[in-house]
């Protein structure tokens, strides 16, 4: 019996179904009066309002804890016994793990039962001894009535489990054995909830059992590792005819880095080059130091290596300088005996390098749009919180099916949040198309300046799938959430329920709706003030900063780091997930999002745009009213000056007092019109779906760029016009036009000497009214400082 929904969602076909929906969810712990399973099974004195789910939905399970039996009969046949429990309510069954030849057996499961799918008013406890061949034997049973289970409520200790006498068949008398069990109603609040097993998961088997449970993971602590390599003495080359090319190779796992070519020919080469890798605790990886010979570009020889553990490494948490050291470099030839590595000699070559863990930087693990943590490596250059982030996930409604089994198309959902280094990930609700999780999980907040990531995933690990088919199985994405922590209002509950919107190479489609509800407490509002005047990023970034270009390649490193070391975990969080949140393709080259971040340039300069056209209204007299009010206000900035300034503030004071009224009142979400997804191109999107390298004929890749050539051009004319602009600048001064700079430099003297004669008030007064003269006073011909400005020379004559 499984929870078959049809799908409601349509194809959107208007853009409001894109837009963030407020929600009014029933949230908070509600433990009713009556009703239910009779008197016991729930609490008396009315409602009992909590806040320790106060951001979910309560959801009511049956649990029941099977700990352990005795003294359980052998088989007459084998004489010995193979138990297992067997837990059933109504069409629902559980199974513990059987253990073979033991009749006193410890299983210590629990199984849950939801309170919405009871369809009885008996639960059963089963025991029965296994057989390989034919019925297992039946050895007893234990009933329980529903209405005289007791209820839990955390924060109670957890019920005691008691012995019960097993019973035969029909309940007529007691038979050999005892089973330890403890039954009680509670929520998913209960601390058995996340590895119980569920009912709504009963046909999930192997190792897709423990893939559908709900599961908080840590990500790996990641550090810089510098290695700064100085010099290296007495190298010795492989041939002695030729003056050898030395460089130095180093390898962290799979992260591999070159020193450049000593550029001296010497065999005491001198480099002084830093090489910056990631590695993560705890430290598996070794740093392989290897010096090189490059004998022609295809060839290096190896003079000599060293390998060195990473935990010897001194970790420093400012910028002091780091001791060096010495280090003896080994030479043997790859795959030589061990017997005759160790009849060799030491080797007198040696290199000097400085090594050190830097734990003042932030490792970047993620897009930097997207940043979620800014803390530095070292736990003791941590600030306290300044708040703490509450996120119940409640649902989602109207998802797409996203696969086929048996005939008909299901969703077997689950979401992952990341803010961090902590990942949360709910239960996945079997085939359901509106699955409700309602879990709570909480962050701790160091800065609020970040971003909170969650994402809809569809579980293919379930174990209900060939084994063809298991090994390339991959999570599929549903959609993504983003919430920028900085525009929630403290101590508000955010209740909303946000568009799931995926861009295929068809276009941009909704594959449902996530529900959420987001509250952020701030603990210290004087630590918040200060933090906006800090520095994003720890100080060690901008005393000593990496190239655009080592951020680029650290933080692709970093992810693959984390994305393997997540993927280990049991249940693992697979790296197709792990990729997905961290935006591992966000720097790939997309034609929809430099047009997207084109026209969100151009609606920055349509403000000021804006702006010169009113002022050219003015100017031009357009609004007679206006243009007379601009002129006393200028009058009277002229004559009163100290004014300009607290003008320009009040102003600003009061257009943020009246934007107050129209003040956002959810958090920002995904935005398909400014994403530019509605009017993408079909072949922009194929592109940018395309693999790197590509995977297109000749003839598509040709096309494509032809086009971005196209485009390059129109970009190589702007930025030549500016530089045109900037170059006629320099050439007021520079005599290559010798008659304008003359006259620039006279008229230069004779400004000099009328500004310092005039009084700085009549100056702006005539300069402000010959500003805004009337239009009568106006020529239609350019002014003579824009033609004197144009004829200035550029270099654009010596371009090629």
């Amino acid at each position: 019996m499984h929870n078959q929904q049809v799908n409601p969602q349509a194809h959107p076909s208007q853009r409001d179904d894109y837009e963030l929906k407020e929600t009014n969810p029933q949230l908070g712990e509600r433990w009713p009066n009556g009703g239910g399973f009779g008197g016991r099974g729930w609490m008396n004195g009315g409602e009992r309002l909590t806040s320790t789910y106060d951001l979910v939905e309560q959801m009511f399970y049956l649990y029941v804890r099977v700990v352990k039996a005795k003294d359980l009969p052998p088989s007459s046949i084998t004489g010995s016994c193979d138990p297992y429990a067997e837990v059933k309510l109504g069409n629902y069954k559980g199974r513990t793990k059987h253990f073979e030849k033991k009749t006193n057996p410890e299983w210590n499961q629990v199984f849950a039962f939801s309170k919405d799918r009871i369809q009885s008013l008996v639960l059963e406890v089963f025991v029965k001894d296994r057989e390989m061949v034919g019925r297992d034997d039946y050895l007893g049973r234990v009933v329980f009535d529903l209405n005289e289970v007791p209820t839990r409520v955390p924060p109670d200790s957890p019920l005691a489990p008691q012995w019960y006498r097993l019973e035969d068949r029909h309940g007529e008398g007691k038979v050999r054995g005892e089973i330890m069990l403890a039954v009680w109603m509670g929520t998913q609040a209960d601390e058995a909830f996340p590895d119980a097993w569920h009912s709504d998961a009963s046909f999930v088997h192997g190792e897709g059992v423990s893939s559908v449970r709900s599961k908080v993971y840590v990500s790996p602590k990641l550090w810089y590792l510098r290695v700064n390599v100085i010099e290296a003495q007495d190298i010795v080359p492989n041939d002695q005819s030729r003056i050898p090319e030395i460089f130095v190779k180093a390898q962290v796992g799979s992260q591999v880095l070159k020193t450049k070519v000593c550029p001296t020919p010497t065999l005491n080469p001198f480099w002084n080059e830093d090489l910056v890798f990631v590695a993560a605790e705890p430290f598996e990886e070794q740093l392989l130091l290897t010096v090189e010979d490059r004998v022609h570009l295809s060839k290096d020889d190896v003079l000599g290596r060293k390998s060195l553990p990473l935990n010897i490494f001194e970790k420093r948490l400012d910028h002091r300088p780091v001791h060096s050291s010495w280090f003896n470099l080994e030479k043997f030839g790859f795959g030589v005996l061990e017997a005759d590595r160790r009849r060799e000699h030491q080797f007198s070559s040696r290199i000097h390098i400085r090594v050190c863990l830097e734990g003042g930087y932030h490792v970047l693990d993620e897009s930097t749009m997207y940043i979620s943590d800014q803390r530095p490596t070292a736990r003791q250059l941590w600030k306290p919180p300044v708040g703490i982030l509450e996120v119940g996930i409640l649902g989602a409604q109207g998802l797409l099916p996203m696969k086929m089994k048996d005939g008909r198309g299901t969703t077997d959902a689950y979401a992952v949040a990341r803010y961090g280094q902590k990942w949360v990930r709910t239960r996945t609700i079997i085939n359901a198309f509106s699955p409700k999780w309602n879990e709570q999980y909480t962050w701790e907040i160091y800065d609020p300046c970040t971003v909170l990531t969650l994402g809809l995933f569809d579980n293919c690990h379930l174990g209900t799938e060939k084994p063809s088919g298991a090994s390339a199985a991959r999570d599929s994405r549903i959609g993504k959430v983003r919430i920028r922590l900085s525009t929630l209002e403290a101590h508000r509950i955010y209740k909303n329920s946000y568009p799931l919107l995926v861009l295929h190479p068809s276009g941009i489609k909704k594959m449902g709706e996530l529900q959420l509800a987001v509250r952020f407490t701030s603990l210290s509002l004087a630590h918040m003030i200060y933090l906006y005047g800090h520095p994003l990023l720890p100080k060690m970034h901008y005393l000593h900063p990496f190239t655009v270009n080592q951020v680029d390649t650290l933080r692709y490193q970093a992810m693959n780091i984390v994305a393997v070391r997540l993927g280990r975990a049991e249940p693992p969080l697979r790296k197709e997930v792990v990729e997905y949140m961290l935006d591992v393709d966000s720097h790939m080259w997309s034609m929809r999002r430099s047009k997207a971040n084109f026209f969100r340039i151009m609606s920055l300069i349509s403000g000021m745009i804006s702006i010169g056209r009113w002022f050219g209204d003015v100017c031009n007299w357009k609004n007679p009213v206006n243009s007379v009010l601009v002129h006393v206000l200028f009058l009277v900035l002229i004559w009163y000056p100290e004014l300009i300034l607290p003008t320009l503030f009040l102003y600003m004071f009061l257009i943020g007092l009246w934007n107050y009224r129209f003040r956002p009142s959810h958090p920002p979400h995904m935005d398909t019109k400014l994403s530019w997804a509605e009017a993408a191109h079909p072949d922009e999107l194929d592109e940018e779906f395309d693999t790197f390298p590509t995977s297109k004929p000749n003839d598509v890749v040709r096309m494509r760029y032809d086009r971005l050539r196209g485009v390059a051009g129109r970009i190589q004319t702007v930025v030549g016009d500016i530089a045109t602009q900037g170059e006629r600048f320099e050439s007021l001064l520079s005599w290559r036009d010798p008659r304008a700079t003359g006259l620039f430099v006279v008229f230069c003297l004779c400004a000099a000497v009328v500004l310092y004669m005039t009084p700085f008030k009549v100056v702006a007064l005539v300069a402000g009214l010959y500003v805004l003269r009337h239009p009568r006073f106006r020529s239609k011909l350019p002014s003579v400082p824009s033609n004197f400005f144009k004829r200035m020379p550029a270099r654009t004559d010596s371009l090629l």
